[in-house]
């Protein structure tokens, strides 16, 4: 048999999250970006890039991935493990490369891009090894990072990612009520994490019955577990006053979205309620502060300034808030869309972006615990749109 280096697998009909003008107007900007810097083909090796240019969300188990993009083509090369699902699942063509002979993925990419070009990669997600191989088998005339065009391209969301984001928001919240019937003295944590995922995962399968389900998750804390926003869930059990963070994280092709509560069982002590309550107004501030010519460093110094205004900055442990959409907890950051002291982007109507202020009370201190609520904002023209649903707040939130 003569076993091919690669070889073009294509069998069932394509299923894509969005229709193919979305991904052909996404395809016409980075070409236009491509012109402008001189950039022949671009290599792409994250999941996110993959997945916002060509729908397809790779899963890697050690073997490489890749989309190249010329000024004619759009390709995604993958392995022969997953048979035809990449292109089903991905807008353009697709090539299956073989492991019967090393670095076939780099030939198979050669193939599209030529060589002697010039060839736009990630800085900030190709290794060194792989960067090697790349410049060993494309033999490119020059190369250049093109993360960072493309970072800014994902920051700005079409109408269909909007949707899309705003349904994964719905989403959250129907796990979020799952949790707060749950909850309850001697319930452990992963009991409750369980019942919010099995309710969102449901939702996603009723609202998207044609997606691949994948990947959405629960981080549940209690008590001390509290203190950090991504701490993962133990089998710790609800006590009486427990602080609780419900964190609901629903992912839909790519997109991930959250939402984020203070929660207490049973009851709430006052100096808990004090802290509480301050989180929840640093909260209602800082999303009046999210509209379009805010700079994110000018909204983060405000927001500082609130709490430093009742002795509680120094309990601040990250960034009030960040972008949504291809991202989640191991892809994707749109590092440009942050709010931080050293992020000067501003904002502008179809971004998205979080607002969560958060404070931890180290253990053995009144009010000990991590606070911190979460909602999503679209920025519009005439300031922002709040698509989470699920209230904040003691009034709401104290239960079990």
């Amino acid at each position: 048999m003569d076993r091919p280096q690669n070889y073009r697998f294509h069998q069932g009909d394509k299923v894509l999250p969005f229709a193919d003008a979305e991904y052909e107007g996404r395809l016409t900007k980075l070409r236009a970006s491509m012109t402008h810097l001189g950039v022949d083909a671009c290599v792409f090796t994250s999941m996110h890039n993959i997945a916002y240019y060509s729908g397809f969300l790779y899963c890697a188990f050690g073997r490489p991935y890749a989309l190249v993009v010329t000024a004619t083509d759009n390709v995604t090369m993958s392995a022969g493990i997953d048979a035809a699902q990449p292109w089903r699942r991905g807008y353009g063509d697709n090539i299956t490369y073989t492991d019967w002979q090393r670095n076939n993925y780099w030939r198979a990419i050669q193939s599209v891009t030529g060589s002697g070009k010039v060839i736009g990669y990630e800085g900030d997600n190709l290794s060194l090894a792989q960067k090697a191989l790349l410049d060993e088998f494309l033999t490119p005339k020059s190369s250049m990072d093109i993360a960072p065009a493309t970072m800014k391209q994902r920051m700005h969301k079409s109408a269909a990612e909007i949707e899309l984001i705003r349904a994964g928001a719905n989403v959250a919240d129907v796990g979020g009520y799952a949790i707060k019937e749950a909850v309850k003295v001697g319930a452990r944590e992963i009991d409750v994490a369980m019942a919010g995922r099995d309710a969102m995962e449901l939702e996603i399968a009723r609202r998207f019955p044609d997606a691949e389900y994948r990947d959405t998750w629960v981080w549940f804390q209690s008590g001390i577990n509290t203190d950090g926003a991504h701490n993962p869930v133990t089998s710790r059990k609800l006590e009486m006053g427990d602080i609780l963070s419900l964190n609901t994280f629903p992912m839909i092709s790519g997109y991930y979205t959250a939402l984020e509560r203070t929660m207490f069982v049973g009851e709430v002590d006052d100096a808990s309620r004090k802290i509480w309550e301050s989180n929840v107004a640093a909260h209602e501030y800082g999303m009046s502060l999210l509209v379009p010519g805010a700079k994110c460093s000018d909204i983060t110094h405000k927001i500082n300034d609130f709490f430093a205004d009742g002795q509680l900055l120094q309990y601040r442990t990250f960034g009030y808030g960040h972008s949504f959409g291809v991202l989640s907890h191991y892809y994707g950051r749109e590092a440009g869309l942050e709010l931080r002291e050293d992020v000067d982007t501003v904002l502008e109507p179809g971004m998205v972006i979080s607002m969560e202020p958060m404070l931890t009370i180290g253990a053995g201190n009144p009010g000990a615990g991590g606070y911190r609520e979460h909602d999503i904002l679209v920025i519009n023209e005439d300031g922002n749109e709040n698509i989470t649903g699920y209230p904040y707040g003691p009034d709401f939130n104290v239960v079990g």
